[in-house]
């Protein structure tokens, strides 16, 4: 029997999780390590992944397959295609970044010896939800996914609502509700979606009669399978909306903002490039290849409100006070590019929008996470309260420039490549659509100079005077983050190799083909 591949990059952070969260409490460094450790191994296993993976063979590779519960047709089945294994990557890549970052995080408050923070509990949560998340990108049983779509709800509320942002930390009983509240939302918006979710998974095995996606697509082929117009529609919505809600896409958005304001940096970090990948993941892996005609049925509804996300997100982040909730406010408005991409219905839309996958979790996590290094100088998250940042931190100063230039897709940095792709899938089949989601980019260019601007440069506030620029640990975090966005900002096709194939498989899903373009006869 082969090794299985799979089951182990996963498997790997579910058991580090377990022994880190096992470290007795005194050996609080010790769990650090461990954790380290553990994210780096499973970078190592996602890289061989990589390696293995051949971009013009099966759709589905690596595959395993178990039976797990009979009597109701479930079983443990697994499998990655191009836009799969790109995002486990990410995920494996973004993780010991995100350990790094909150290094510190979860350390006992000196001033407030009383309140415990459970050092182990942290990162075992963040190495829990890894696992998750990496096992929902290979899971090819729709029930199993479920599972796992619900079950890294858990561990993300226990990091928003008990880890929160130390900026707002002072003993006072209002940091802790304003955790409460935005851990709340985040679960209850996404139970909502789950359980509609989970009322159209059990639709589906009524009507194919397994959650297999091979079997369906087999029995798709050979037309023993085939849905009434109006249960693929509903069947789809339910899934649909579910997704939306994680994605998050407007008007489904409103927990995200609570979420990552409340959070530490590399929680808000992990909840946008990461978790909330699972969302828009799923919209190509489950709804165009399950619910094929009712996505195109779907369509023209989606795209709008794909665009109201885009403008909306981004005006909203013109608008904020608050430096995280502006990262959050942004990254609604790169995930209506994203959803925009996936239903354009193109091959460059679908390839733009899982390279936007990618390239948004590696800049947003660069921006987030300096965001994040800035406001534990200072103990502010107001953009008001700083100024002249670039006269004492340069280093800082310059990083947090180069993490908002990605943000707004500056050419030569890798979301660039992403946003244009997406953004000529959509013209050359929906014009109008791609011509409103434009004005994005210039609303995106607003907001992260206009940050800069009150934030790094003018006269040096006396509250900033003397900010020490960023530390080793610190630069460890960032300068990896910022070579890979230039790598891929220049040089995108070891990705793209990987994507396109499973772009076309998706583009045969729903039988489209890219629009011809139109050639007026000369005169």
């Amino acid at each position: 029997m082969s090794f299985p591949l799979l089951t182990a990059t996963a498997a790997l952070p579910a058991v580090g999780a377990i022994a880190t969260a096992a470290v007795p409490a005194e050996r609080r460094t010790a769990a650090k390590w461990l954790a380290l450790l553990v994210s780096l191994g499973t970078l190592a296993l996602a890289a061989v992944q990589l390696v293995r993976f051949e971009p013009g063979g099966d759709r589905y590779q690596l595959t395993e397959s178990h039976a797990w519960i009979k009597d109701f047709g479930v079983r443990y089945e697994l499998g990655v295609d191009g836009i799969g294994v790109a995002l486990i990557a990410l995920t494996a890549l973004l993780i010991p970044f995100i350990i790094v970052a909150g290094w510190h995080d979860a350390d006992p408050l000196e001033t407030h010896s009383s309140r415990w923070r459970p050092t182990q509990g942290f990162f075992a949560l963040i190495l829990a939800v890894e696992a998750m998340v990496v096992l929902s990108f290979e899971a090819t049983d729709v029930f199993l996914f479920y599972i796992l779509f619900e079950a890294m709800l858990i561990p993300m509320y226990f990091l928003i609502g008990g880890f929160g942002d130390r900026a707002h930390e002072h003993g006072d009983e209002a940091a802790a509700t304003q955790r409460s509240y935005a851990a709340v939302k985040f679960l209850l918006y996404n139970l909502v979606g789950g359980l509609l979710m989970l009322a159209a998974v059990i639709g589906l095995y009524v009507v194919a009669g397994t959650f297999s996606l091979d079997e369906i697509a087999a029995a798709r082929a050979n037309g023993s399978l085939d849905m009434a117009t109006n249960t693929e529609r509903l069947l789809f919505l339910g899934f649909f909306f579910a997704f939306a809600v994680k994605a998050p896409l407007w008007p489904l958005h409103t927990w995200l903002p609570n979420a990552m304001g409340e959070a530490t940096a590399p929680v808000a970090v992990l909840i946008t490039a990461v978790v909330d990948k699972v969302g828009t993941f799923a919209m190509l892996r489950f709804c165009l290849q399950l619910f094929p005609e009712a996505s195109k049925w779907a369509t023209p509804v989606i795209l709008v409100l794909a665009v109201i996300s885009i403008i909306y997100g981004a005006l909203l982040a013109v608008g904020q006070r608050d430096i995280k909730r502006l990262v959050a406010y942004a990254s609604i408005s790169h995930f209506g590019f994203i959803v925009m991409g996936i239903f354009a219905m193109t091959t460059q839309g679908q390839s733009g929008a899982t390279l936007y996958m990618v390239n948004h979790g590696i800049s947003t996590a660069a921006l987030m996470l300096v965001a994040g290094f800035l406001i534990s100088r200072r103990g502010s998250r107001l953009i008001a309260d700083y100024g002249g940042v670039q006269k004492v931190a340069p280093l800082l100063a310059g990083t947090f420039l180069v993490g908002g230039l990605a943000t707004l897709s500056l050419p030569g940095l890798a979301p660039f490549v992403s946003e244009f792709l997406v953004l000529v899938g959509t013209f050359s089949r929906y014009p109008a659509i791609g011509v409103i989601a434009t004005l994005g980019i210039v609303l995106a260019a607003l907001y992260v100079l206009v940050l800069y601007q009150r934030t790094m440069t003018g006269p040096v506030k006396a509250e900033v005077q003397g900010m020490p620029d960023l530390k080793v640990r610190e630069l460890l975090v960032v300068a990896p983050l910022i070579a890979i966005l230039v790598f891929l900002g220049v040089y995108p096709k070891p990705l793209t190799d990987i994507v396109n194939p499973a772009v076309q498989h998706t583009m045969s899903d729903v039988h489209k083909k890219d629009p011809k373009p139109v050639v007026e006869a000369a005169q």
